[in-house]
C-alpha cells in the first residue's frame, strides 16, 4: 500500500469579525422638582428652586431621578468606575440610597441586555434563507446547463464516505460539483461490514450506488482531529456503555484500535489517534469487500477502492488504493 500525498488543498476559517462594545459611563443627574410654569424654559439652564404653595413650605418633593447617559467621550471610563462614583454621591447624600439601590439594579440589567443585543442574534431560518438565495442567484442560474442535465438524473462517479464533522465536507475539500458524488456521512466515516439487520441503511447505500448508479471508485476518507476516533481510543467498550448509540458504532473499527494499541502504545495518545484515524479508513475498505456486489465490481475492474486522510491543520490530503484481485488457478 502506498501513500500519495496531494497538496493544494486548504481550508480557511472564516470567524466572525468581534465588534468591540462601546462602554457605558453612569452619572447621577439630580433633579430639582418644580412646579409647571408657562413661562419655564425647558433648558437645564432655567431650573428654578422649588416654589411655595399657598405660601407652605414645600415638605416633600418628588425623588430625584437618576438616570444614566453616555456619549463617546465617555468611552474610557468602566463600567466599574461609574458605578464608584455613584456609590460615593451615596455617601454624601443618603437620602438617595434606597432609590438608587434600586435604579443601578435596573441599569446594571439594561446594560447586560444592551451589550448582548449589539450583537446581532443568530437567525437560523433566515440564514437558511439567505444561503439558498446565495446559491441560486451564484450557482444554480449562472448553471442552466449543468442543473438541467441534474434534472434528467445522476451518473456520479464516485460513492464518497465521510465524516459528519462539520469541518470535512468533501464536496467542499476536493471541489466536488453537484452530481459527481454519492455521499454517506456518519460518525468517523465508517463502512460496517455486510449485515442486513444491522446496517441495513448503509448497505442500502452501497448497493445503490454499485448496482444502480454504476460508480466507478468508492473512497473513505477519514481526517485529522476526528472526535469519532478519539472516542474510540477512549471508550473502554467493556459492555458498560455509558452511550446510546456512540460506543455500538464506533467499535466497527475496533481492530484499527487493537492495531495501534499494540503498535505505539506507548506513544502520546494524540499520536495514537492520529494513526488509527488512518488505520481505520484501511478498517473501512476491508469491510467493503464483505458485500457480494464490491467484490464482483472489483473482479470485473468495473469497481475501485480508494482511502484518503484530509489533514485540515496542515491543509494536507492523503489518497491510497487497495489492490484486490484474483490469482491464477494453479493445478498439482
Amino acid at each position: 500500500m502506498s501513500t500519495a500525498p496531494l497538496s493544494g488543498f486548504f481550508l480557511t476559517s472564516l470567524s466572525p469579525s468581534q465588534s468591540s462594545l462601546q462602554k457605558l459611563s453612569l452619572r447621577s443627574s439630580p433633579t430639582v422638582a418644580c412646579l409647571p410654569s408657562s413661562s419655564s424654559s425647558s433648558s437645564s439652564s432655567s431650573r428654578s428652586v422649588p416654589t411655595l404653595i399657598r405660601n407652605e413650605p414645600v415638605l416633600a418633593a418628588p425623588a430625584p431621578i437618576i438616570n444614566p447617559y453616555w456619549s463617546e467621550e465617555m468611552g474610557s471610563e468602566s463600567y466599574q468606575e461609574a458605578i464608584e462614583a455613584l456609590k460615593k454621591l451615596l455617601v454624601e447624600k443618603e437620602e438617595l440610597k434606597t432609590v438608587a439601590a434600586a435604579k443601578v439594579e435596573q441599569i446594571t440589567a439594561e446594560l447586560k441586555t444592551g451589550a448582548s443585543s449589539d450583537k446581532k442574534a443568530f437567525d437560523p431560518v433566515e440564514h437558511i434563507k439567505q444561503g439558498f438565495i446565495t446559491f441560486k442567484k451564484e450557482k444554480y442560474e449562472t448553471n442552466p446547463a449543468l442543473y438541467g442535465e441534474l434534472a434528467k438524473g445522476q451518473s456520479p462517479k464516485y460513492m464518497v464516505f465521510a465524516c459528519s464533522d462539520s469541518r470535512v465536507c468533501p464536496s467542499h475539500v476536493l471541489d466536488f460539483q453537484p452530481g459527481d458524488a454519492f455521499v454517506v456521512r456518519n460518525i468517523a466515516n465508517m463502512v460496517p461490514p455486510f449485515d442486513k439487520v444491522r446496517y441495513g441503511g448503509v448497505g442500502a447505500a452501497i448497493e445503490y450506488a454499485v448496482l444502480h448508479l454504476k460508480v466507478e471508485n468508492i473512497v473513505v476518507i477519514g481526517h485529522s482531529a476526528c472526535g469519532g476516533i478519539k472516542g474510540l481510543m477512549s471508550f473502554p467498550l467493556d459492555g458498560n456503555n455509558s452511550t446510546d448509540f456512540i460506543e455500538d458504532w464506533v467499535k466497527i473499527c475496533l481492530p484499527a484500535k487493537s492495531k495501534v494499541k499494540s503498535e505505539v502504545g506507548d506513544s502520546a495518545f494524540e499520536d495514537q489517534c492520529s494513526r488509527c484515524e488512518r488505520e481505520a479508513v484501511n478498517v473501512s475498505l476491508a469491510n467493503l469487500l464483505t458485500y457480494p456486489f464490491v467484490r464482483e465490481g472489483l473482479v470485473k475492474g468495473t469497481l475501485a477502492l480508494k482511502g484518503g486522510y484530509y489533514d485540515f491543520i496542515k491543509g494536507a490530503f492523503e489518497l491510497w488504493g487497495l489492490e484486490f484481485g484474483l490469482s491464477e488457478t494453479s493445478s498439482v
